[in-house]
Parts: C-alpha cells; structure tokens; sequence
C-alpha cells in the first residue's frame, strides 16, 4: 500500500500554530492540556480526551474507495467487519459471534451479533453482500484483495468475464452470511479485518449518492467509535459509540486529529501540550531524542528501487544487480535518515512475519541482495559489455518529500562514486505524481515505498506476477506467477512457507528485479499519559478501542 506515507503540500508552520488557536472542534482548547484535568464529575478522574495528528486530510471515507493509510485509520476506529485486530495484532471475530466452515473450506458461514449503525438501524448480512459486490462493481483500489481472499468469482468479475452479481457471498438472512471460496485458503480470515471488506448500509449510501462519504453527517459508523465532525484539510473527530457491542472495552470518549503538513508545527504542537502525538522527520530527531516521549517504532513499511524492465540496459540483470549492490544502506539508514530505519537486504522485512515453526522470514532467507563495492563493480563492468556501453545514464523517479529527497540525493552520490561512468538525474515530483508516473511506467528508476494489506508475507511478494496492478514495472516471471499460484491454496503452512522463501529468491537472487533499500522505523513524540495505543504492523496503522489516558 504505497499511500500509506502520502505527503501533500505543506502549509507554513504559522499557519498551523494558528490552527491550533482556533480550536476547530468543540472540544477547543483543552486539547492534551484537558487530559491533566478532573474528570467531567469532578471525581479526580483524567479526562479521557486525545489529540493525535495526521500529515494529510482523508481523501475519502468511502471503504469500497479508499486506498490510503489516513483512511484506513479512520475506518478502522470507526467501522467494524466480521473480524478486527486485536491488541496481539492477530485477528478475532467482531462483527461475526460465529464462523463456521464446510469440511472442505470452501463455504463459510458467518452468525452476525447484535450491531447498529449510528442512525440506528441493524447492521445485517445484506450490507456485507451489498459492499463487497460494490467494490466488484466500482473496480474499487482493492478489489484484488478479494481476488488474494479467493473469493468465488472474484478473479473473474476483475477480468470482465463475470457480473458482481456473481460474487460468492449471499446473505441467507439478517443474521446469516455465507461466503464461498474458490478454493481452500490460509489468509482468508487475516484479510477479512482490512477495510475493503468492511459493511455498508446500501440504503444509506444509494440515498447519499454521490456525497457518501464526503462529509461526516454522509457516513455511518458501527464500531467503537462514531465519526461526528470533518473540517477538510483541518481535521476530524471520533467519539466513543455507547451503542458498540463492546462498549465496556472502549475508554477513550473523545479522540481528534490535527491536520499538521509541518513537521516542525507539529513539534512544536506537543511541546505547548496542543497535541499528544507527532511524527518526526530525521531532522527533528536529535532535537528531541532525550524527550520522554521521544520513541523509534520499527515499521513493517519498506522503500525499494523499481527498476523499468522495458529500458534497455535496466533489462540487463548485471546492471541491476551492481546497482543494488552499490548502494552503503548502513549509511543511508545511521547517518541520513537516523529515525529508526534499518538496511533492507529481501522484500520482506523483519520482526514481523515468521514460520509455523517460529523463525523469522529474515533469519531463514538471510540477506539475499547484500554485496561488496567489488562485487558490484564486477557486475557493473559485466553489464556494460553485453550492453555495448561504457557508461549509462538514467532518471529516478521519487516523491519530493523530505525523507525522499534526501535518500535520492544519497542515492546519486553513492552510484556515481561506485559505478563508474553511472550518471543519475534525480526527479522528484508530487507523491500523487510519482505514483501515476509508476502505473504509467515512464521513469528509469523509481523510488518505491510499500506498506503490507495484510499481516503475511505474501503482501510484498504476490505483487510481482504478471499483470498486479502494484507491478508498474514490466517484470514477469512464470516461475514466480506459478509459485505464487500454489501459495495462494496451499494449506500445508509449512510447505507454504517455503514456497514463499522461493519466491523471494526468484525475485531477488534469480533476476534482482527490484533493489531493497531500508526498512523504515518512525520517530514520534507521544504524551507518555497515553496508555495502549495499539499500533498495527499490517493494514491500519492504529487502533485506539484500548486506548486511555491516565
């Protein structure tokens, strides 16, 4: 999920020091400062009130539409579907009491428990077939997540070869949902707590039209929270659900976002108690590493180098090869980003994702990418010859953020240095722009960011067979294609396993079709009076139904 760091332009840090003043929210200008406060009753309890920030608005509230990490977010904390994340970060029944499946696995049905929507209507099986039928129907961001849930039909109604209609979910009664498989399948239940497969009240949403969705009083909630105000490029408000099912397990009452674009205003926000948790950039990390607040968090979010395998010389596996191994990653991650992000040497990252038997994905496929300056020297001057070339210069495309452009920066310098006669023109852009130059493949080289759907290794692997709409490079591979096949229904987990390791060689070791970079770690300030903040490797970032303020 590449938007899951989407930067947009950025207001001046006067701007937002002003918002701040304003108080956009009823709650006004308590903030984090109400949180030292007697509760409500006055009865020496806090006030259980926080106050987080995002760097961008929410581009839509729409769970069949949404493809970023700000919704996503959003949705989580104010929707529930058949299954969530818990605090383990593994997946229980929610909006489901009960889950029941054929001997075969291939039919499941779900008993629904007692949930209402925030307009008081019941939450029903009809609205989980409605909503995953509208995401078929409206070629929704995600609706191969179906496909990779292997849900009947599902592949074939992304092809055009099937009506949504056909989709293999059906609600037997208010209570009674059945979904049918085409095959048995071992991520099903992890993929059904991400926000694609969340319900919607199709009454609801046909009254709307075509504003679902786009402000607060156009969107319903039935989770643990409900999403009551939505000032555009501002902020929003969640407030807790009396009428969510497990109400009792929910002690935030009020949690509100700052829209803050500025990292320095958002600093700046905390330190004046006007916001309880910002995300730093590099530069501000010296400035506050020794702050109590002050913590690195190890993301499962990886950045790569795409490489366009229509351009001539980057279809050369020794060309990309000596890229990838030219590249200092200790130095790139210690001494430029200095937030957490650690040298990246496989698609997968590590400490998140390990095998039936307990070992880390990492550990088993080791290093697979890493290299010497002369090893990468070899393969350069390799490259060259079967090119007929001496020298070669390409384009990189990247994000105009700050982290981006100076890993780009880094990234020309350490080429340059290594590889001689590589020249690389750095062109950085909008994140927005970066991505549409992707789909489109016109860039040499590309600076990649992914953040997994789903807490499995597949979410960075299923992504380069052929035709994946995260491809965007023309690279194929039938041996991956097949191997990936196979992984998708095999339910002897620890075969699988192994075939996911296989994968991975294929697309590393076998064709150095993408380049590893680091795997990101984030720096945030966090008022320490905030207790079991729930943070997600997988899917949405947060969940705050555990969340209180002491």
């Amino acid at each position: 999920m590449d938007t899951k760091w989407v930067k947009r332009f950025m207001l001046p840090a006067a701007a937002m020091l002003m918002l701040a003043g304003c108080n956009f929210s009823d709650s006004g200008g308590k903030s984090s400062e109400g949180s030292d406060k007697e509760g409500a009753e006055g009865d020496g309890s806090k006030a259980q009130t926080i106050i987080l920030s995002e760097s961008s608005d929410i581009p839509t509230m729409d769970s069949t539409k949404a493809h970023d990490a700000i919704a996503f977010n959003v949705l989580n904390n104010i929707n529930e579907g058949l299954y969530r994340q818990n605090e383990s970060n593994d997946v229980e029944l929610a909006g489901a009491e009960k889950h029941d499946k054929s001997d075969d696995e291939i039919t499941h049905t779900f008993t629904l428990r007692d949930q209402k929507w925030s307009n008081g209507d019941p939450v029903t099986a009809h609205d989980y077939e409605y909503s995953w039928k509208r995401v078929m129907r409206e070629a929704g961001p995600y609706n191969y997540m179906l496909v990779t849930a292997g849900i009947k039909n599902a592949e074939k109604i992304m092809n055009e070869e099937a009506d949504a209609d056909e989709l293999g979910i059906k609600a037997i009664d208010d209570k009674t949902l059945e979904v049918t498989l085409e095959a048995p399948n071992p991520l099903f239940e992890t993929l059904l707590a991400f926000a694609t497969f969340l319900p919607q009240n199709e009454k609801f949403v046909e009254e709307q039209g075509d504003q679902y969705a786009l402000e607060a009083e156009n969107v319903l909630s039935n989770g643990p929270f409900k999403f009551t105000s939505w000032q555009q490029e501002q902020g929003w408000t969640l407030e807790k659900n009396e009428d969510y099912w497990d109400a009792d397990s929910v002690k935030i009452d009020k949690a509100e976002f700052l829209v803050i674009k500025d990292p320095q205003s958002g600093a700046n926000l905390y330190e004046t108690n006007k916001v309880d948790r910002v995300k730093l950039t590099s530069s501000l990390v010296d400035q506050y590493k020794d702050n109590d607040g002050f913590t690195n968090e190890k993301a499962s979010g990886t950045v790569f180098l795409r490489f366009n395998h229509n351009n001539e010389a980057l279809a050369n596996v020794n060309i990309r090869r000596a890229i990838t191994e030219a590249i200092d990653r200790e130095g790139l991650t210690d001494v430029i980003l200095k937030d957490g992000s650690v040298p990246l040497y496989g698609a997968v990252p590590e400490g998140f994702y390990t095998s039936p038997e307990g070992t880390d994905f990492r550990e088993l496929n080791g290093d697979v990418t890493k290299g010497t300056p002369e090893e990468a020297k070899e393969a350069w001057e390799k490259g060259l010859k079967e090119i007929g070339a001496d020298s070669l210069t390409v384009s990189i495309n990247m994000a105009d953020t700050d982290e981006m452009k100076k890993v780009g920066e880094y990234l020309q310098a350490q080429l340059e240095d290594n590889l001689p006669g590589f020249k690389l023109e750095l062109k950085a852009v909008p994140f927005a722009q970066r991505l549409e130059i992707e789909k489109a493949i016109e860039y040499d080289l590309s600076l990649s960011t992914w953040g997994p759907d789903y807490a499995d290794p597949m979410t960075y692997l299923d992504m380069w067979v052929k035709g994946s709409s995260a491809n965007r490079m023309d690279y194929h591979n039938p041996k991956l294609d097949e191997l990936v096949a196979d992984a998708r229904t095999d339910t002897d987990l620890s075969h699988r396993y192994e075939t996911l390791l296989e994968i991975e060689k294929v697309l590393l070791e076998e064709d150095a079709a993408i380049a590893p970079l680091y795997q990101r770690g984030n720096s945030y300030l966090t008022r320490p009076s905030i207790k079991n903040l729930v943070i997600h490797p997988a899917g949405a970032d947060i969940s705050l139904k555990w969340t209180s303020v002491e």
